[in-house]
């Protein structure tokens, strides 16, 4: 079971519980996956009453999909009755983790307790790796898990970097300060209709079409902004991010907004 607007990936089986089928290739399609809406426990409870869905999977945060941050109580919801079915519960903190949302993972802002996390992205900082995190109910072994790449010294050593620099920084803390302000500051921005997320993986909705406004951003003022859809923008900065640079940003964005 995935959830609507989720993005996992774009290999095989990842793909396929991608909600995106413009991107899903008839090799990839066979996978047996039901997307529900996100946020909708009665349906999630009824589907898994029928026992015959093996896992759960659901962003920390939905990136692709908008900036969408799953309610909480939804999400503790969740994790009880994949308990109460015998469903394993998995959190895709692939873009969300690693201090992005002001926690390490998103899925820690409840107290949600997954049976998987997926990590990567922030997990090299740039260098390609990614990882799986797995609870004590999985019996691990000699061997389970294989890559050509796997265990690649030098992915370790930039993984360890980064959490190394991670804490030093108190880049984490600097993520949920950052965010915080913005949260509070881009509400003030005309034009938008929706602001929400959480640290610096913010998602601002506008009332129109943004193509001008990301426009104007780039060519005028040197900023490059993510999207979703037309009239999302998704703020992804670094977490060394400065106050500085996010004032100056919020600056830029209304001088844009103001003009358009």
């Amino acid at each position: 079971m995935a959830f609507e607007k989720g993005f996992h990936g774009r290999t095989s089986a990842a793909v396929a519980i991608t909600d995106n089928p413009s991107i899903i290739a008839p090799v990839n399609s066979g996978h047996e996956v039901i997307f529900l809406p996100l946020n909708d426990l009665t349906r999630v409870e009824e589907t898994l009453k029928n026992g015959d869905i093996a896992a759960v999977i659901i962003e920390g945060i939905q990136g692709i999909g908008g900036i969408i941050v799953p309610d909480p109580d939804f999400l503790k919801q969740l994790e009880l009755v994949c308990r109460r079915y015998g469903t394993v519960l998995i959190l895709d903190e692939i873009q969300s983790g690693y201090g992005r949302s002001g926690k390490f993972f998103a899925y820690q802002h409840t107290d949600v307790v997954p049976d998987i996390v997926t990590v990567a992205k922030g997990m090299g900082n740039g260098f390609p790796v990614g990882g799986v995190l797995i609870s004590s109910m999985f019996k691990p072994k000699y061997g389970m898990l294989g890559t050509t790449f796997g265990g690649n010294y030098l992915a370790c050593a930039a993984s360890l970097a980064v959490l190394e620099v991670i804490e030093a920084e108190k880049l984490i803390d600097n993520a949920r300060e950052i965010g915080n302000y913005w949260l509070k500051s881009l509400a003030n921005i005309p034009g938008i209709s929706d602001l929400r997320g959480m640290g610096l993986m913010i998602g601002l909705e506008f009332e129109k079409n943004i193509q001008d406004i990301r426009k104007q951003l780039l060519m005028e003022k040197c900023i490059f902004t993510g999207v979703s859809g037309t009239r999302v923008i998704r703020l992804l900065p670094p977490l060394t991010l400065k106050m500085k640079q996010a004032e100056g940003f919020v600056a830029h964005l209304l001088d844009v907004a103001n003009s358009s």
